[in-house]
């Protein structure tokens, strides 16, 4: 089971930080990601990572702003959201690729099998 935390309202420019806890499995070999879908909107890629070696991908639209990371001792993945916009407003999903796919797969939500409750993240203007 996978368990999203951290969203909330933030101010435009503003930071946050989600957190993405498994329980009953270890995540090593997998590839977990972050998804987010805003209002109207299809659910979009936003980052992963490579839990062996921790290997990142972020799509074009939060590189530079967003960091995604890994706790070992702890099986929780973060997402670090910088700089943070009103068009990051979404519902924030994480996922689990027990297989551990690479890019650009990692972009497919087809490539999860596995997925959080979402946790909402608001950006005000």
């Amino acid at each position: 089971q996978l368990q999203a935390s951290g969203g909330g309202l933030v101010q435009a420019g503003g930071s946050l930080r989600l957190s993405c806890a498994a329980s009953g499995s270890f995540l090593s070999g997998h590839t977990m990601g972050w998804f987010r879908q805003a209002p109207g909107k299809e659910r979009e890629f936003v980052a992963a990572i490579r839990w062996s070696g921790g290997v990142t991908y972020y799509a074009d639209s939060v590189k530079g702003r967003f960091t995604i990371s890994r706790d070992n001792a702890k099986n929780t993945v973060y997402l670090l959201m910088d700089s943070l916009k009103p068009e990051d407003t979404a519902v924030y999903y994480c996922a689990a690729d027990p297989k551990g796919r690479v890019a650009p797969l990692t972009d497919s939500e087809m490539a999860y099998d596995y997925w959080g409750q979402g946790t909402l993240v608001t950006v005000s203007s």
